[in-house]
């Protein structure tokens, strides 16, 4: 039942990232974040409150920290789907679990100190191939032949991953405090409306669109949705074998952007751009597989 909710979750995911595409036409990157935080925040309240979970929180200063990382993620990878193709952008995106593995691998490094009682740590080379795959996907995809303007997106895109990970990160730290996961995401979906609306006083608003505006509805519900099914997941997956098919299961996501790509948007995927994608999946879920060995217990959330 768990890899039914991680795929549902999945499907929620990509068909936002169709509203985000289709809203980025009649809005700017900074309302589009705002609007997504305000809808998710209505939704979170009301979930909250029917589960009589309080909002108050010890640990303001972690939420407002987890809560920028997100804010950041979420804007760099909402204008990366605005000026990309969807999978590509979403593909960029989960590039999160590669970085996660690039931190692990620096960090180990960077925290030896060489004397002759403390050797050199393993250089950890399955980690490291892992690593150096998935950048060898975004080479593929970020080609030299990609136009300037899609170029500097997908660079943008890119950062949208990096900064996923230090998100992820800051949430698995609230998680080991006992902090709620509809907390969490409601101080981060706060934090969303508040960067947005800042974005907003300084880039400006758009006309107001009239009729579609209803896009913003469905975008901040679908984000709302996929996260709780997202957690359904994780939570119904009672051993190590269930958490790794979860966590590598989030992935079908890029299929279901693609499908609604080139269904909907009538994009076309070069194969090299295919086999850059591909490239970065099998990195993404041998990195989840070699992480979850190291430290059983904190899988990868995806928290968009």
């Amino acid at each position: 039942m768990q890899a039914l909710w991680m795929v549902l979750a999945a499907f929620l995911f990509a068909s936002m990232g169709v509203c985000v595409k289709t809203a980025s036409a009649f809005f700017n990157t900074a309302e589009l974040v705002c609007y997504r935080g305000l809808v998710s925040m209505a939704l979170l309240w009301t979930l909250a409150r029917a589960q009589g979970v309080p909002l108050a929180t010890r640990y303001p200063g972690m939420h407002a920290w987890r809560s920028l990382l997100g804010v950041a993620s979420l804007g760099a990878w909402f204008y990366a789907v605005a000026y990309l193709p969807l999978a590509t952008a979403m593909t960029l995106n989960y590039m999160s679990s590669v970085w996660i593995a690039a931190f692990l691998v620096g960090g180990t490094l960077l925290a030896w100190r060489p004397s002759a009682r403390t050797p050199r740590p393993p250089l950890q080379v399955p980690l490291v191939f892992t690593v150096l795959a998935g950048f060898g996907g975004v080479v593929l995809m970020l080609r030299p032949s990609i136009a300037p303007e899609q170029m500097f997106a997908g660079l943008v895109g890119l950062a949208s991953g990096l900064t996923a990970a230090f998100a992820y990160m800051q949430v698995v730290a609230l998680s080991r405090l006992g902090e709620p996961e509809t907390r969490t995401v409601f101080y981060f979906a706060l934090g969303a409306a508040l960067g947005g609306g800042a974005g907003m006083a300084m880039a400006g608003t758009s006309p107001w669109p009239g009729w579609n505006a209803l896009w913003l509805l469905p975008l901040g519900l679908f984000a709302a949705l996929g996260q709780l099914c997202l957690t359904r997941a994780y939570a119904s997956a009672r051993t190590q074998r269930g958490t790794l098919v979860v966590a590598n299961l989030q992935y079908s996501g890029i299929v279901f952007a693609s499908l609604y790509g080139m269904l909907l948007f009538s994009e076309h995927i070069p194969p090299i751009c295919w086999a850059g994608m591909a490239l970065i999946v099998a990195s993404g879920m041998a990195a989840t597989i070699l992480r979850t060995q190291a430290a059983p217990g904190t899988p990868p959330v995806k928290e968009d």
